[in-house]
């Protein structure tokens, strides 16, 4: 039996400790926001946090997430409470298709999280694991850098 914490519930599973956390996520928990995109841990659709970090779950064993706190997209903001990066997403058009956003979000939260105030250059740094097709990068950039801008007008107000 595996326990750990989901969007803040814990849960148990009993999947094979080897099985990609993807697929738990996905299969075993029905939390469809996180997407399988390469299987390698090269695209970034599959991006969850572990313990407030960036992961790959095609990847990661179900097993490492024993006693940890893994968030997925569902987990990040709801619709009646986005997290402001999923307002900014909305606001600025972000996606096209939408498939990679997820993760996108998921690893931009990430890096926000660490780093509030990042550069344009740390911003493409931290993306550039994260593929979208679309090639929305632009918006994508200027959405985390918007969301970094507005948070920081808060702490000066």
């Amino acid at each position: 039996m595996i326990e750990f914490t989901l969007n803040g519930q814990t849960v148990r599973t009993e999947d094979d400790p080897d099985t990609p956390l993807l697929w738990v996520v996905r299969d075993t928990f029905k939390l469809k926001g996180t997407k399988f995109g390469c299987g390698a841990a090269l695209c970034g659709a599959c991006t969850v946090h572990v313990d407030g970090a960036a992961a790959r779950s095609c990847t990661l064993p179900v097993g490492a997430a024993a006693g940890k706190r893994v968030t997925t997209i569902e987990g990040l903001g709801t619709p009646d409470d986005p997290h402001p990066l999923q307002e900014k997403w909305v606001t600025l058009s972000v996606p096209q298709c939408g498939y990679c956003q997820p993760g996108q979000i998921m690893s931009a939260a990430a890096l926000l999280s660490a780093n509030p105030r990042p550069t344009e250059a740390e911003v493409e740094s931290a993306m550039a694991g994260n593929i979208c097709r679309c090639g929305c990068y632009p918006r994508i950039k200027n959405a985390i850098l918007s969301v970094a801008e507005d948070a920081g007008k808060e702490v000066q107000a």
